[in-house]
This record gives structure tokens, C-alpha cells and sequence, in this order.
């Protein structure tokens, strides 16, 4: 990657954090990145975004995991 893009991706990564924490995600970075990522591999946001949710509720609430 060259400077000017690697850059530009920083800027983009930066610029993405702040929003996550004006509406409090709790998402650091590294999460971040490695989401878009898998946004640019072509994996659909909302799914992405549901399965998060879950991750969050199933932590929450050990005993109500399924197995």
C-alpha cells in the first residue's frame, strides 16, 4: 500500500471511531477494521450489525445460551 493511501485508510479508521463513539458502540478500533473489512469482502452491514447484537446479549446472559 502506498503512503498516500495507507493514509487516507488511517483517516478513514479514525474518522470511523469518532462516529462509533458519538453513538457509543463500544467498538475500539481493531473491531472496527477488521468489520469493514468483511464490509469490503462484500458481507452484508446488518447482518454484521445483528450478529454483533447477539454476541453482546449472549455475554450478557450465559445462562440463557442455547446449546
Amino acid at each position: 500500500m502506498d503512503p498516500e493511501a495507507a493514509r487516507t485508510a488511517r483517516d478513514s479508521l479514525e474518522l470511523v471511531f469518532h462516529m462509533s463513539n458519538i453513538l457509543d458502540t463500544g467498538l475500539d478500533r481493531h473491531t472496527l477494521s477488521l468489520l469493514i473489512s468483511l464490509c469490503d469482502l462484500g458481507l452484508n452491514p446488518e447482518s454484521l450489525a445483528a450478529l454483533i447484537k447477539e454476541l453482546r446479549q449472549a455475554k450478557q446472559n450465559p445462562s440463557s445460551e442455547q446449546q
